[in-house]
């Protein structure tokens, strides 16, 4: 009986733990969250703008083509999983007067500042909101979450026991993955995901463009960047788009980019001119030097100098015309 009874307590704790959480955006990112969240024994329902029943179904997830009957379904947590740029439509598709007044509302977007003032403006105040940013997707996370960042921003929590335990225990789902948590404001994170994330993928998609292969003679860190050329052509336009358009920094961190590059570039024609340079001078001066043999003394040997005639002309060759005469001996004949 007293292991009945623990048993029993034990099980009421969990249930008292569980998540009903629901999903908006049921694409890839979102279906890879939910098999997490379920793997912890939550609730969890979906719907998206594209029809994913089967993969819902497949999953254990129930699935609402209708948001007005997921609405109705009073989840604990939405979870908006739309892309950045999709996110201002989702939100307003929503019929959030259906949901409970106190519903916990969270982004798991790339960029924090948007998705905060957006949630700000367009939901009324006694809804919760929790910003956050799993550092990693199904491609870095599929075996293990395992020291991953996991960077939230309680933006806006009630006072209420109830409603700020129910926040950590949906920070718990991460946590318990193992989980590097990193609490952050949403603006300071999108100073540094503007020097981290988008130079990641903007350098990515650079080195996409160049087409490089893998060769015989790999080094590690050429294979360091076909790496990450697999990993950002993995991810769609739209979110690099994202990364680029609702990040106030993304334009400045562009810029120094290529004032960086542009520096290299210039450093490296600066001393190709200098040894260019180097080169043509000297090839100049040595065959002056072969023309020319040294004295002994090491100096230059100069031409002889030659007088020149009475009017200028050409050097005198007799003493005659030095005095200023003629070279002509017939008027010296009788």
């Amino acid at each position: 009986m007293p292991f009945d009874y623990e048993a029993r307590q034990a099980e009421l704790l969990a249930a008292k733990d569980r998540l009903k959480i629901g999903i908006v955006g049921f694409g890839n990112f979102g279906q890879f969250l939910a098999k997490r969240f379920l793997q912890q024994h939550h609730t969890v329902i979906a719907t998206s703008r594209r029809d994913y029943r089967q993969e819902a179904e497949a999953l254990g997830v129930e699935y609402y083509a209708d948001s007005d009957d997921f609405c109705e379904q009073h989840p604990d947590v939405v979870v908006l999983c739309s892309s950045i740029v999709s996110t201002r439509k989702v939100l307003d598709s929503l019929n959030v007067q259906r949901l409970r007044r106190n519903t916990l509302f969270v982004d798991v977007l790339s960029v924090k500042a948007f998705p905060k003032q957006l949630m700000l403006q367009q939901l009324p105040p006694y809804f919760d909101i929790l910003c956050t940013h799993p550092m990693f997707g199904p491609e870095s996370g599929k075996d293990s979450w395992d020291n991953l960042r996991f960077v939230y921003d309680k933006v806006r929590v009630g006072d209420s026991e109830t409603r700020r335990a129910r926040c950590e225990r949906f920070l718990r789902i991460f946590e318990r993955e193992g989980c590097a948590m990193v609490e952050m404001s949403c603006e300071e994170h999108d100073r540094f995901a503007a020097s981290s994330q988008f130079i990641t993928h903007t350098v990515g998609r650079m080195l996409g463009r160049m087409e490089l292969d893998s060769t015989p003679i790999n080094t590690k860190g050429y294979d360091t960047l076909l790496d990450l050329i697999d990993n950002t052509a993995g991810d769609s336009f739209d979110l690099y788009y994202g990364l680029f358009m609702y990040n106030v920094n993304a334009t400045e961190e562009l810029d120094r980019m290529e004032r960086a590059f542009d520096a290299v570039k210039k450093q490296l024609l600066d001393q190709l001119h200098d040894v260019a340079r180097e080169q043509l001078l000297g090839s100049t001066s040595a065959s002056a030097q072969e023309q020319e043999p040294p004295r002994r003394d090491g100096a230059r040997t100069l031409p002889p100098l030659r007088p020149r005639g009475a009017n200028g002309g050409a050097p005198a060759d007799s003493d005659a015309e030095r005095r200023g005469g003629t070279n002509d001996f017939s008027e010296l004949n009788p």
